[in-house]
């Protein structure tokens, strides 16, 4: 049985949620969270909140302990960009891109 967390528009880049999410594939989700807890990024914070999500949806469903559940999938997907200016000299601007991301975590019963 698979239980699933999604996470839309988050205010971070997609390339920097992958490299946390890469950690955590094929885990447990209690090694993975005890893991989460003790990345140095800002990653590890949103993706530990989506664990947390998916964990209590399984739990909610009744499909298995949550804690011995593995971590089959957790997707990335670029969201939509919100473009802003800033000024620069001689009459110029700047985009500034700020990125966001979808993010999706996926339970499996081992």
């Amino acid at each position: 049985m698979e239980t699933t967390a999604k996470l839309k528009y988050a205010k971070i880049t997609s390339r920097k949620v992958r490299r946390v999410t890469d950690l955590i594939k094929g885990k447990k989700a209690g090694d993975a969270m005890i893991n989460l807890q003790f990345l140095p990024h800002k990653g590890s914070k949103i993706v530990s909140k989506i664990l947390k999500s998916a964990m209590a949806n399984a739990e909610q469903k009744k499909v298995a302990d949550p804690e011995s559940m593995k971590v089959s999938n957790v997707f990335v997907d670029q969201g939509p960009t919100m473009k802003r200016m800033t000024p620069r000299s001689m009459g110029r601007a700047d985009i500034i891109k700020k990125r966001t991301c979808h993010i999706t975590l996926v339970l499996k019963e081992e």
